[in-house]
């Protein structure tokens, strides 16, 4: 039974396994891969022909990067069959960038075209490169750009920011030191100087308008008509008002002997011609030797480090006279010691912050010694701390100092954009980080110099009325230059914008400034009378014919005017300097020793614009500054500019003008100048002022009765009764001696009286 039974189930076991090799895989896949063969070759027309326009079409939208296409998707089908992702893949924004550079690499195809074959009508990269460039151009190198650097961002995205960030800081720093917008200005500023003074467009219309000038017509020679005469008691206070005959009858003589040059000016039509700026040398600022920042900043630190101040050099701005460095002040720290034991039982020290203050700005100022032996300087000045800016500025002077050319302040941005808004600019020099300083001269009004002998004041002063000279014609601008020196300002001489001489002796100067005081109450008369309340109003008013003038004063040293009259002339500087503003009137006054017998409170309290070069001591500073810093300077133009508008005073390197610049300036001004211009009235006041004590006195009279009156005479008596100065006082004695009134004795001293009865007189004193 068993054996049969066994033999059943192997007859039965025979079909099962035929079945199942039938229907295993490779069997099926065999199968099924003769029916595809069968069913291809039944239908191999429309099967080759889709097979073709398929492939055709892939050709045309991917081109050669049809390769790329089969390696991505092979890559991706390994993926999935190992079922894992590189690691280079395994984030979402490398994937992201990996497509950037597979479009890339389309994009670069698109640039070649095959010469035959499928592609001849298309590029390599297919229709696909060509819609990602656009066009074979540098339009699309820039798209691939783009791309490229998307997907780098995209791929390394920390890398390319910290190359992008040093990129940024190099060219943060090239621009720090070769800055472009300053030179792109100072370009389009010169040619905007340059259109002004030759505006091409006027040029073409006047010479087409201009009619044809007939060859022998003669020039018809301009005759000058003298002033009107009137009496001796009439007054004038406005220029070309009548003068004396004596004055008239002189004018012809001198039209003879410039008839020339009024036919030149008669040709011109009668308007002045500005000089032009190639009268001005363009000098080459001298560069100073390149000065090592980084030795002076460490030796800045150290220095301070070594004296318990912590600090740090922020800021490092080199000028033409000294290098200024900003250092930040750190802090005073203190420290707590902490022991500590370990588990072996070892005692540690170590060192905990408690509290931290700032270093105080008077510790870094009390140092300026030591930090000039650690510089090797001569002297430094600390500047504590800088306007507008959170640090200390030490400044340090350099080893060459650099040469400022008032051409160059006058070419520079801020002097044009200041030109345009005000008639007294004036260019004053550069400052400690080479920025070239200007200012208003109508706004501070007035302005007070000071310097010792060879400190550049002189030189200041030049340079401020050279400035007048090139932007300003004698309708707009006179001066009126005091130079008791004899030798600093009379190269003015004969400019038509004087209103007189330029004055050298102290009796001119001071009915000089007698002269201005009733011409600046004159003024006020004529402002009055068309209800204008300062000069700009004035000239504005449709009632006015001819505007008035500014006038400029320049006192070249005030101490000798002071030692003549110090009553007198401080009494009519402070009258000015408080009044004359509204009228057009400004003063520079200047002197080179600074004391207060010669600048006193009263005229400093008048004058809040000041200049201080380099002086003797630290009491001269603060008399013309009100603090010190000015008794640190270097000399040869280095200065203290203190704007009204400013607590406090700010270094500058004084604009230089040379002597032969202002030769050819005068010489401009004097070759178009057809008569003189000066001021009759204050001509003849000045012939009376040279006649000197031979002028008697209006109070002459009043002397002898006092004479009269008592046996003796005293200057101080005569001070007292008569109401005058000392100067005054002390003629009227030399007159009453000269006509034999008063014996002759001591100055100072009381004099006995020579005449009359003198039986009811006493002694005075």
């Amino acid at each position: 039974m068993a054996k049969v039974e066994k033999g059943k189930k192997t007859a039965k076991e025979g079909p099962s396994r035929i079945r199942r090799f039938l229907f295993s895989r490779p069997v099926m896949l065999v199968l099924l891969l003769i029916v595809a063969l069968a069913l291809l070759f039944y239908f191999r027309s429309p099967v080759i022909t889709g097979l073709s326009t398929a492939w055709e079409a892939l050709l045309g939208a991917f081109g050669a990067g049809l390769i790329l296409v089969a390696v991505v998707v092979a890559f991706l089908g390994w993926m999935i069959w190992r079922r894992r992702i590189p690691i280079f893949l395994q984030r979402w924004n490398r994937w992201l960038g990996a497509i950037a550079f597979s479009l890339t690499i389309f994009g670069i195809l698109a640039f070649f075209r095959p010469q035959g074959g499928l592609l001849s009508e298309v590029t390599w990269g297919g229709n696909l490169g060509r819609a990602i460039i656009g066009a074979a151009d540098a339009l699309g190198a820039l798209r691939l750009a783009g791309i490229v650097l998307a997907g780098t961002f995209l791929v390394a995205p920390r890398a390319s920011w910290r190359l992008l960030s040093s990129f940024a800081s190099a060219l943060a720093n090239l621009y720090r030191n070769y800055p472009l917008h300053r030179l792109l200005w100072l370009s389009l500023a010169g040619l905007g100087h340059l259109y002004q003074r030759h505006p091409l467009h006027r040029t073409l219309i006047t010479r087409l308008r201009r009619p044809a000038r007939p060859a022998a017509a003669p020039v018809a020679r301009v005759e000058y008509e003298a002033p009107q005469v009137v009496e001796p008691e009439a007054t004038s206070g406005v220029f070309g008002e009548p003068v004396e005959a004596k004055i008239a009858e002189a004018l012809p003589s001198v039209v003879e002997e410039r008839g020339e040059k009024v036919e030149k000016f008669a040709e011109a039509g009668g308007k002045w011609q500005l000089p032009s700026l190639s009268l001005l040398d363009r000098t080459p600022e001298s560069q100073p030797v390149p000065v090592d920042t980084e030795r002076g900043s460490r030796l800045i630190e150290e220095s301070l480090a070594s004296y318990g101040v912590e600090a740090r050099v922020v800021q490092v701005n080199v000028g033409p006279t000294v290098t200024q460095y900003g250092v930040e002040p750190g802090w005073d720290r203190k420290f707590k010691e902490i022991k500590e034991k370990d588990k072996d039982g070892n005692i540690s020290v170590r060192l905990e912050e408690v509290s931290k203050t700032r270093v105080k700005v008077e510790r870094i100022a009390s140092l300026a010694n030591d930090l000039a032996l650690a510089l090797a300087a001569p002297s430094i000045k600390i500047e504590a701390p800088v306007p507008g800016k959170a640090m200390v500025g030490i400044e340090v002077p350099n080893s060459i100092a650099g040469l400022v050319g008032l051409r160059s302040i006058i070419e520079s941005a801020p002097f044009y954009k200041l030109r345009s808004k005000t008639r007294l600019p004036l260019a004053l020099g550069k400052g400690v980080s080479g920025e070239s300083v200007v200012a208003d001269l109508a706004k501070m009004p007035h302005l007070l110099i000071a310097g010792a002998t060879g400190s550049g004041k002189s030189v200041c002063i030049k340079s401020v009325i050279a400035t007048f000279l090139l932007y300003a014609s004698p309708d707009e601008i006179r001066l009126l230059l005091i130079d008791p020196k004899r030798v600093e300002l009379v190269v003015f001489n004969n400019v038509p914008h004087l209103v007189s001489p330029v004055i050298t002796d102290r009796e001119k100067a001071v009915a000089t400034l007698k002269w201005l005081n009733r011409e600046m109450d004159h003024r006020y008369d004529r402002l009055a009378a068309v209800g204008a309340r300062d000069i700009e109003a004035y000239n504005k008013n449709p009632r006015v014919e001819k505007p008035l003038p500014y006038l400029l004063l320049v006192i070249d040293e005030l101490a000798d005017l002071m030692a003549t009259a110090p009553d007198e002339v401080e009494r009519i500087l402070c009258r000015l300097a408080q009044l004359a503003r509204a009228t057009g009137i400004h003063l520079i006054v200047a002197t080179q020793r600074p004391s207060v017998d010669v600048v006193t409170g009263l005229i400093k309290a008048n004058f809040p614009a000041r200049i201080s070069f380099a002086v003797a001591s630290q009491v001269d500073s603060r008399t013309i500054l009100d603090s010190g810093g000015a008794e640190k300077l270097l000399g040869q133009g280095d200065m203290l500019f203190l704007p009204p508008d400013a607590p406090r005073p700010k270094r500058l390197q004084g604009s230089f003008v040379s002597e032969a610049e202002i030769e050819r300036l005068v010489s401009f001004w004097i070759s178009q100048c057809p008569q003189e211009v000066y001021v009759p009235q204050l001509a003849q006041e000045l012939a009376q002022a040279s006649l000197g004590d031979s002028r008697e006195d209006p109070l002459l009279e009043k002397a002898k009765r006092l004479a009269l009156e008592h046996r003796s005479l005293s200057t101080s008596f005569l001070q007292r009764r008569l109401g005058i100065g000392y100067p005054r006082a002390a003629r009227l004695m030399d007159l009453l001696e000269a006509q034999g009134v008063v014996a002759t004795g001591e100055p100072g001293k009381s004099r006995e009286v020579l005449r009359g009865d003198g039986g009811g007189g006493v002694e005075v004193d």
